[in-house]
């Protein structure tokens, strides 16, 4: 059954998400449509100049980047797809269009059956190095919220889980403000956070969100546009 992976982590609980949000989080592998986002975040990146030097180091990897901007315009892509392992997963690519230089920042989410209960598991950047679970919810007024929880690091044949100390959560929420410009909008707001550290990196923003058919009507299970591939696929959890 090709239900979408966010439904499969839910359960019941995804009906009470906002009907713009049960489409947001709707699509699927083999649709032949993908979907397109295009705002603005109000703020958008690491607040914290001393720590800029170090994500510069890191920025080739597209998962952290050493700029800051406020009404940055931006733009998302969502692939849903089979990984290469047949996984049931969504791929998200972002371009953050700062002043001086674009930035990608890239992940895929996909579904594990753990003890036959579904899981998500978010692998991040465009080596997909970092491994992180996603833990869930809805809240009262129908947003998604989803903590990102106990990270672990690939290199080479090594797994390396992070220990707390170490570890960075992300918080993140989404929702549908339907007083946001003539029709509403979509919105999101992500903080990272790391214990000894404090907030590392921070976007908040709204845009407006549509499908698009494919070019040449790909409706494979396992489609997914070159471009939007990671340099590298991880199996392992």
């Amino acid at each position: 059954m090709n239900v979408p992976i966010y439904q499969q982590a839910l359960g019941q609980d995804f009906d009470r998400l906002q009907p713009q949000l049960q489409d947001y989080f709707s699509l699927v592998p083999g649709s032949g449509q993908y979907g397109v986002g295009e705002g603005v975040f109000d703020v958008v990146g690491c607040r914290q100049r001393w720590l800029r030097p170090l994500f510069r180091l890191t920025s080739s990897e597209e998962a952290f980047f050493p700029e800051y901007g406020e009404g940055i315009p931006f733009r998302i892509e969502n692939h849903a797809h089979l990984d290469p392992f047949g996984r049931s997963s969504l791929t998200a690519r972002r371009e953050i269009r700062f002043p001086s230089r674009t930035r990608i920042f890239q992940d895929t989410t996909s579904v594990e059956q753990g003890e036959g209960v579904p899981r998500l598991v978010d692998y991040v950047g465009r080596y997909r190095r970092v491994v992180t679970d996603l833990n869930l919810s809805v809240t009262a007024e129908g947003r998604l919220r989803g903590i990102s929880d106990a990270s672990r690091l690939f290199l080479g044949p090594l797994r390396l889980p992070l220990p707390p100390s170490l570890d960075a959560r992300a918080y993140a929420e989404q929702w549908w403000d339907a007083s946001e410009g003539a029709h509403g909008k979509h919105r999101i707001q992500v903080k990272v956070i790391q214990p000894q550290i404090g907030l590392v990196l921070v976007y908040a923003g709204s845009f407006d969100y549509r499908l698009r058919p494919y070019s040449g009507g790909s409706s494979a299970l396992s489609f997914l546009p070159r471009y939007a591939q990671p340099d590298r696929w991880e199996r392992r959890t």
